[in-house]
């Protein structure tokens, strides 16, 4: 359940933010919370997460952003997928530095993906060489550096969350068998 509940607050807030100061600078919850999604739930479901971001996009772009839909959407909304594997891998090694490796490598895996996409596929007129990619790269960093912050931050809470109420569950039912 909890799993749900952090999806939903990453869709809620990524669609209240629209265009915002808090949606345009890379800040997000929606690395860590498909991580944490893949961690704890089956991989039948993992098409639930992908399906409210995915949903969100649509929204967001027809009616904030005004943008025409372009293959690099495509790319993205397939990566949706990668953070809910990375975290199905990792779910009998959920320690602090398994999670802060995995949330690293899901800002890293995000800035890759999504900026070689936008610069092969989307509607930003980049030059389709080396210089045109790395100067794609290159005008995202400010977004890499939110974007790794948030996936780290944002995977230790809900990952400490989990542990916190997965260890008062026990304790609950620990005093419950000695009644």
């Amino acid at each position: 359940m909890l799993a749900y509940l952090f999806v939903i607050l990453a869709v809620l807030i990524r669609v209240g933010a629209g265009t915002g100061t808090f949606a345009t600078l890379g800040f997000s919850l929606v690395g860590a919370s498909l991580l944490f999604f893949g961690s704890r739930m089956p991989r039948n479901q993992f098409w639930i997460p992908a399906a409210l971001l995915v949903g969100s996009d649509i929204y967001l772009n027809l009616r904030v952003y005004q943008l025409p839909f372009t293959l690099d959407q495509i790319v993205m909304w397939s990566w949706y997928l990668v953070p809910c594997a990375i975290g199905f891998f990792m779910r009998d090694k959920i320690k602090p530095l398994t999670v802060l490796g995995a949330g690293l490598g899901t800002g890293l895996g995000f800035f890759l993906t999504s900026n070689f996409a936008v610069w092969a596929f989307g509607n930003i007129a980049y030059a389709k060489n080396l210089s045109g990619l790395l100067l794609c790269y290159t005008k995202a960093i400010p977004f890499f550096r939110n974007g790794i912050i948030s996936d780290v931050l944002f995977s230790l809470v809900f990952f400490g969350i989990g542990a916190l109420v997965a260890q008062t569950q026990n304790a609950i039912e620990g005093k419950n068998a000695e009644a």
